[in-house]
C-alpha cells in the first residue's frame, strides 16, 4: 500500500502508533509531506526513524528548510580565524525566525547528538525532495508539502518557485489539475471553518494536515483506498 502522512511535528508516539494501526510493512510506502519537526518533543528521534527505512520517502517543509541551514552552522568549530564572521546579521535573522516557530526543542536535540550523527542527520535532511508525483490504483498524484500559489490555469509545478511550494497555502476552492490529486499538508484542517480537524477532499485536493502537534490528529492517507487513519495527540511524550 501508498500512504501519505505530515506535519508530523515531532510527535513520535503518535507518529509510531500510525505506523501500527496502518501495520506498516516493507511492502509499503510512506510519503512523508514535511514538517516532520519542531513544536513537538520528539523531532530527532522522528527523523532517525524516518531515516533508517528505505520505504519511507521524505518531502521537505516549511521547518526543514528553515532548520537546514541553522543546524548547519552548529556544527561549524569556531576559531580564531572565523570568530569574528562567523554570526552574521542573516543568520541571526534565520535562527531567530526558527526560533518563533517552534524549533527550540528540535535545537535542543540536535545539540546532544555526537558530531557523527549531527552530520548523518544534516545529509538527511538535504535529500529531501520539494515535491513528489507518482500514480497509484490507475490515479495521479502531486505531492507537495504547501501549495501552489498563486495559481493560474495552464501552469504545472515547475512554474513554482520553492518558496512557493513551501510556504504558500493551497486554495481548496480552486481545481489545480484536473487530472491530477494534489496531497498537502502544512495548514492545519481546523482552520477551515467548520471542519473538525479531519482530511478536506476537494476539487482533486486531498489536504491531510489534521493538527496533531495542536491537539488535533495525525492524519495517514491510503492511495489506494481513498480512506484516512486518525491517531488523536495524546499530549504525553517519551521524554
Amino acid at each position: 500500500m501508498h500512504y501519505v502522512i505530515s506535519d508530523i511535528h515531532g510527535c513520535y508516539d503518535e507518529y509510531r502508533r500510525a505506523l501500527e494501526e496502518i501495520s506498516f510493512s516493507d511492502d509499503d510506502i510512506l510519503y512523508v509531506l514535511g514538517d516532520c519537526i519542531d513544536r513537538g518533543y520528539a523531532s530527532v528521534r522522528v527523523l532517525q526513524d524516518m531515516m533508517y527505512r528505505p520505504n519511507v520517502i521524505p518531502i521537505v517543509g516549511n521547518h526543514e528548510f528553515m532548520a537546514l541551514s541553522v543546524l548547519k552552522e552548529l556544527c561549524v568549530e569556531i576559531t580564531e580565524k572565523n570568530a569574528g564572521t562567523y554570526l552574521t546579521v542573516e543568520s541571526m535573522e534565520k535562527y531567530m525566525e526558527w526560533m518563533q516557530n517552534g524549533g527550540s526543542g528540535t535545537v535542543r536535540e540536535f545539540r546532544v547528538l555526537s558530531m557523527d550523527d549531527k552530520l548523518e542527520l544534516l545529509d538527511y535532511l538535504g535529500d529531501f525532495s520539494l515535491y513528489e508525483e507518482t500514480q497509484v490504483g490507475g490515479r495521479r498524484f502531486l505531492l507537495v508539502h504547501g501549495g501552489l500559489e498563486p495559481f493560474r490555469e495552464g501552469m504545472t509545478v515547475e512554474d513554482f518557485s520553492a518558496a512557493q511550494i513551501l510556504f504558500s497555502r493551497a486554495d481548496y476552492n480552486k481545481v489545480y489539475f484536473r487530472d491530477v490529486y494534489t496531497i498537502t499538508g502544512h495548514t492545519p484542517t481546523f482552520e477551515e471553518p467548520g471542519n473538525p480537524g479531519v482530511v478536506i477532499k476537494r476539487n482533486n485536493h486531498i489536504a491531510i494536515d489534521c493538527g496533531c502537534v495542536f491537539g488535533g490528529n495525525l492524519a495517514v492517507y491510503c492511495m489506494e483506498t481513498d480512506r484516512e487513519i486518525y491517531v488523536p495527540y495524546s499530549g504525553s511524550s517519551t521524554g
